[in-house]
């Protein structure tokens, strides 16, 4: 499909007719015939692509991407490739930016913190092919160093990733300088924290109104996300004569039967939900109508809420709120069903949620474990009795987990709210 024609000097011409039927030559220069026969053989698979209409194969989009400007400029002339740009790294995730609005809110702005950090290190007019996976590796110090956790800077790693590998599939670049940095966020258990039902009383207490106060009943008794299932309720998903209310999860909506789940209208939740309900005017569509504005921060709120209550504020703020209840709840149901109701897995529970309370050990240097009656067979007789523990001896149980069953169909069927 394409021949080496060869110029005085040592310098190389490529020839090949083109989709179109039309004679093409790209002028090499002076080359080594083994690398010439290189760029050929690609040549080859450029236009195999071309006439199969297919997209390209790793290996000839990394070659394509590898390529030096000069000769990339002369395969987009003759048509094998498109007009390479000379990608700068604030321009470019601009670009990447404006094209995704089909992710949220909260997704665009964790981009836009992204972007500032990779501006803030690099330049704005940094060319994309000049970051080596060295440089990125200084750019995950330098977000240490500016006093950001390990796990934001892992999420702002797997974001600069994703950039990047835009970047490669767009054969700005040959290869993704932050393929190698860690971008799994890991569990901080040091930051947990178990929320009292009496801080969760005195924190009730300290809120400016009904809505507050529903808002933190949600967190702390429903154990919901804040902000965006809060503010994702409408008054008809409340079911008050079945006591149970629908959640919308924008986070778990991607999922198949996640977009939405079914929990109790807890006692704990009931006398909010209906003081607020009382408040609301006629047709009014969402519980929360106070606190819907995009400027609105929560976290900055309730941590004003939870000192004025007299109380230190805890870490993680909503998200211990949710994993208290959690952890409250396991205690008293199976674990399948108090995963259904929080909206995510047994795996998730264990690893993000469930707790380790001071009551725990409260009830275990009290209550001394019973050892299971010995039902083995020896000589044909059954052992009898059970062994006596004394005060000295320690059971190693092994910290037995609860099993996770499928969730079956409850048979509920929603009604017409009371709005």
């Amino acid at each position: 499909m394409a021949s080496i024609a060869n110029d005085p000097n040592g310098r190389r011409r490529l020839q090949f007719t083109d989709t179109n039927g039309r004679r093409q030559t790209i002028r090499l220069g002076k080359m080594p015939k083994r690398t010439a026969e290189s760029v050929k053989v690609y040549v080859e698979h450029l236009l195999t692509t071309q006439l199969s209409k297919q997209p390209l194969d790793g290996e000839t989009a990394r070659w394509v991407a590898s390529l030096d400007d000069m000769l990339s400029d002369k395969l987009a002339n003759v048509g094998l490739i498109q007009q390479r740009d000379s990608a700068t790294l604030g321009p470019f995730i601009d670009g990447y930016i404006e094209s995704r609005r089909d992710v949220k809110l909260g997704t665009a702005t964790v981009y836009g913190h992204t972007r500032r950090c990779l501006v803030a290190f690099f330049g704005t007019d940094k060319p994309l092919r000049e970051i080596t996976p060295g440089d990125a590796d200084q750019w995950r110090l330098f977000l240490l160093a500016e006093g950001l956790s390990e796990n934001t800077t892992r999420r702002r790693c797997g974001i600069a990733k994703q950039f990047f590998t835009t970047a490669v599939r767009k054969q700005l670049i040959p290869s993704n300088p932050f393929e190698e940095l860690k971008a799994a966020t890991i569990a901080n258990r040091k930051r947990d924290y178990f929320v009292s039902r009496g801080e969760a009383t005195k924190v009730l207490d300290a809120c400016p109104d009904a809505q507050w106060r529903l808002l933190f009943a949600l967190s702390r008794f429903g154990g919901l996300r804040c902000p965006s299932e809060h503010l994702a309720m409408r008054w008809g998903d409340v079911y008050w004569e079945h006591a149970r209310v629908t959640i919308r999860s924008s986070k778990t909506e991607h999922h198949e039967g996640g977009e939405c789940r079914v929990i109790p209208l807890f006692p704990e939740l009931r006398p909010h939900l209906e003081a607020v309900f009382d408040q609301a005017e006629p047709g009014t569509e969402y519980v929360i109508t106070r606190y819907r504005r995009s400027n609105v921060n929560l976290r900055t709120q309730l941590l004003k809420i939870v000192r004025r209550a007299g109380l230190e504020a805890w870490p993680k703020l909503f998200h211990n709120l949710r994993a208290t209840r959690q952890t409250e709840l396991a205690e008293e149901y199976p674990a399948h069903v108090v995963c259904s109701w929080l909206g995510n897995t047994k795996g998730v529970a264990m690893k993000h949620y469930l707790q380790t309370t001071d009551e725990h050990f409260r009830k275990a240097a009290q209550n001394p474990t019973q050892t299971v009656h010995d039902t083995s067979v020896s000589d044909g007789q059954q052992k009898q009795g059970t062994p006596q523990l004394s005060g000295k001896d320690v059971p190693d149980n092994g910290g037995q987990l609860l099993n996770i069953h499928s969730v079956g169909d409850t048979g509920f069927e929603p009604v017409t709210s009371a709005v």
